[in-house]
């Protein structure tokens, strides 16, 4: 099944979602191991690295929350409690902005740097969004985009806690939801 249904997420819908995950989770070990990196030629090459995943994933997200708003939603199940529905839309939306946040501030960011990035996108040059060299613009944006991978880290532990409540203590079916149909078993 490619579409959603009311009751489960379709393989373009689990696709997002999964390769999304990857993507972010890949994205935060990396940013966190590349700072850590004495500051040198290889490192900026990783910053320019991460600057084309990080496009990579704000396109992938625009196409996935297009894919949202134009197919169902799988509805939870009826015996779910006010606040596991109001917990599960805030987690999901506050991954969503999270997300789009943490590219669009690191998107601003590389253009700040001494040398600005070159970004790229399948290939194409990503153009920068601010151009700066001041430091203070520099550290700004450099400790929101760390700051809101933080958020987003914390956010994602919840999301995996709500998915691992769902599989484990309710039984719901929730999670497998999200699973291709070989993997719901």
């Amino acid at each position: 099944m490619i579409r959603n249904s009311t009751t489960t997420w379709g393989g373009i819908a689990q696709a997002f979602h999964w390769i999304g995950g990857a993507l972010i989770l890949f994205l935060l070990g990396h940013g966190w191991w590349m700072v850590a990196v004495p500051p040198r030629e290889m490192r900026f090459a990783q910053y320019g690295w991460h600057a084309s995943i990080g496009y990579a994933l704000l396109a992938l997200m625009i196409a996935r929350l297009l894919w949202r708003w134009l197919n169902a939603v799988p509805a939870l199940p009826s015996a779910a409690k006010a606040w596991e529905r109001a917990s599960a839309r805030i987690n999901h939306w506050g991954l969503y902005l999270l997300i789009l946040a943490d590219a669009v501030s690191g998107w601003a960011l590389a253009g700040t740097f001494r040398r600005p990035l070159e970004g790229t996108l399948f290939g194409l040059r990503v153009p920068n969004v601010v151009s700066s060299r001041d430091p203070a613009v520099h550290e700004l944006l450099e400790n929101s985009h760390s700051a809101l991978a933080w958020a987003l880290a914390a956010l994602i532990v919840v999301h995996f806690v709500g998915a691992f409540y769902h599989l484990l203590v309710k039984r719901d079916g929730v999670m497998q939801r999200m699973l291709p149909s070989f993997a719901r078993r």
